[in-house]
């Protein structure tokens, strides 16, 4: 990133590395997620055995004017103009939503916790995030749903700031990163907050940054591996602490495929039997205990891997829109639709059936007529 308002096509809120949001006085922080707004192109034709309607992104960014807003009131972007992220456009959203037969989008704005450090930022931020979110799902309520913000550095008032969002502005569930400040979920800083979150047996989607000190290799981005280290570290984190095993009713979800996490499975077994951590047994557990967004992308190469690993009823459609421009969520979901090791019956659990679980309200609605099937 050469300077506060240069950003390069794949760096934005959630392709964003915890040190380019530092050295942007925490400012790019608040592109969570939005992206480059290439005007959405039309899928190409699914497989004709695959239902392309009705699928449901849990791994969906927006950008609402209010949090735009508030971004521009801190000096974070210009009034006008500046980069793609802050183009965000709910037309451009829905346009590519109906392109890819996305029924709903499950909106989340990642912010790196740095940029909360602050207690008044943290209170007036996440504020602005979550109330943002939650008009943009009263306004469509049928389209959209949202995870709140949360204020991780500041346990107390995270507890507040949950039960402000489930309670009173109607959130589906809550984003917490996969490490603040160097901690990762598995520290018992944030046992209260989990301790509350399993007490409602709330959803938590959880969204990488880049480790916290780690070297910058020269044009590879953040995203492309460090963010899939953070997302394993966190993993391994919460299996090693026993998390899991303590807040039984907690369901969470693990961004990208779950990072290398279903791939380095057996190392992790190895882990119990020669290293002083979680037995075997353990760890298989943890691996189908967690969620999994197909926002790797999944398809073609990991498909073997995660559902070895976790099960198809594990997975979760997830496109990374508008971190993934248009085309790229296209492609993505054609390459779903036309993945060989799917059959029908794990195609329809990853596209909408496994959400229906975790998010009941939306079988209510008239375009998931029918509900689940088995």
């Amino acid at each position: 990133m050469g300077g506060i308002w240069t950003i390069d096509k794949e760096t934005f809120m959630p392709e964003l590395s915890r040190r380019n949001a530092l050295k942007a006085t925490a400012a790019t922080g608040m592109a969570a997620a939005a992206g480059a707004m290439a005007a959405p192109a039309r899928a190409a034709a699914a497989s004709p055995h695959r239902a392309p309607r009705g699928r449901i992104d849990t791994h969906h960014h927006a950008v609402p004017p209010e949090m735009r807003q508030w971004a521009v009131e801190q000096g974070i972007i210009p009034p006008t103009g500046g980069p793609a992220w802050a183009q965000w456009t709910l037309p451009s959203t829905l346009e590519t939503m109906e392109a890819n037969g996305i029924a709903v989008g499950m909106a989340s704005a990642p912010v790196p916790p740095e940029v909360f450090a602050d207690r008044d930022a943290a209170e007036s931020g996440v504020r602005v995030c979550n109330e943002s979110l939650a008009e943009l799902a009263r306004d469509h309520p049928t389209r959209f749903g949202f995870f709140a913000n949360v204020a991780m550095l500041h346990p107390d008032l995270a507890l507040r700031q949950i039960t402000y969002a489930l309670d009173e502005l109607g959130a589906d569930g809550v984003l917490l990163t996969t490490s603040a400040d160097g901690r990762y979920l598995g520290d018992r800083t944030f046992d209260p907050m989990l301790a509350e979150l399993d007490r409602r047996g709330a959803v938590v989607f959880t969204h990488p940054f880049s480790p916290k000190g780690i070297l910058e290799v020269p044009g590879v981005g953040g995203w492309l591996g460090d963010f899939l280290l953070d997302t394993t570290r966190t993993a391994l984190s919460l299996i090693a602490a026993g998390t899991l095993d303590r807040h039984p009713r907690l369901s969470i979800i693990l961004s990208h495929g779950g990072g290398f996490l279903p791939y380095m499975a057996g190392r992790a077994e190895r882990w119990g039997r020669e290293d002083g951590g979680p037995a075997p047994a353990k760890v298989r557990r943890a691996l189908r205990r967690f969620h999994y967004d197909t926002a790797l992308p999944m398809s073609p190469y990991a498909t073997p891997t995660l559902l070895g690993a976790a099960g198809a009823d594990r997975v979760l459609f997830g496109t990374d829109w508008p971190a993934n421009s248009a085309r790229e969520v296209a492609l993505n979901t054609t390459a779903l639709d036309r993945d060989p090791g799917l059959d029908h019956r794990a195609h329809r659990a990853v596209a909408r059936d496994n959400a229906l679980r975790l998010f009941p309200r939306f079988a209510l609605f008239p375009r998931f007529a029918g509900g689940l099937r088995a």
